[in-house]
């Protein structure tokens, strides 16, 4: 199920400012919370080292985005140890590596500062992801979801409910989709008012056939 289905059906956004290293980078994966120390990646490199095989890594910074939390090194780590993906409130670097290594990474940005490895942090606690007015909390044993679209968490407990939903809902959008390419408009097929939309002249105009714009 992609992001946007999930979202329409309960799962909670992480925030609009992730988005994916590389494209196509996507994984769904039980999470293992991390809290970094402000400027410091020391909590990551422990997270790695004891993660399950397939769990994703959720970050929270601190408040400290602008370091390169992330870099080639921990990428390949994390890739030798079958971490799934890692998401991270700041930012990375080396993402040219990382990319290469196929490491699915979503992160706040990219920055060359290096961290240092000593401030200490936690691994498995809650972390809060998202920004200050709109936090999403993340516990073990939630799942994480991220694709082109962005990341979600599915809850513990409402992850088998979500999923069933969003599958009726992707149904749901084919059938649209199906009766789009028939030649329907949105408007009818979405049962939309367009006249409180100043222009509207009273009907849609027809759908062209693939065949009539060939010819």
């Amino acid at each position: 199920m992609g992001t946007a289905a999930l979202t329409r059906c309960g799962a909670r956004p992480l925030g609009a400012h992730l988005f994916p290293v590389w494209p196509g980078a996507a994984f769904a994966a039980t999470a293992l919370p991390v809290r970094c120390a402000p400027g410091d990646n020391l909590a990551l490199h422990v997270a790695v080292a004891q993660a399950a095989p397939g769990s994703a890594l959720v970050v929270d910074v601190a408040g400290e985005p602008e370091y390169g939390y992330v870099d080639e090194i921990l990428a390949v780590a994390a890739r030798m140890r079958d971490v799934a993906g890692i998401v991270i409130d700041g930012c990375v670097r080396d993402v040219g590596a990382i990319a290469r290594c196929g490491l699915p990474l979503v992160s706040a940005g990219v920055s060359v500062r290096e961290p240092s490895h000593d401030a200490g942090g936690a691994v498995g606690q809650e972390v809060l992801m998202g920004t200050d007015s709109l936090p999403t909390p993340v516990r073990r044993g939630d799942w994480v979801v991220a694709d082109d679209d962005g990341v979600v968490c599915l809850p513990r407990g409402r992850v088998a409910a979500i999923v069933a939903d969003a599958v009726d809902s992707v149904s749901r959008d084919q059938e649209v989709l199906d009766a789009l390419c028939s030649g329907r408009s949105t408007l009818d097929v979405l049962n939309l008012d367009p006249s409180r939309v100043t222009g509207w002249h009273g009907r849609a105009v027809p759908a062209e056939s693939s065949a009539e714009r060939a010819g």
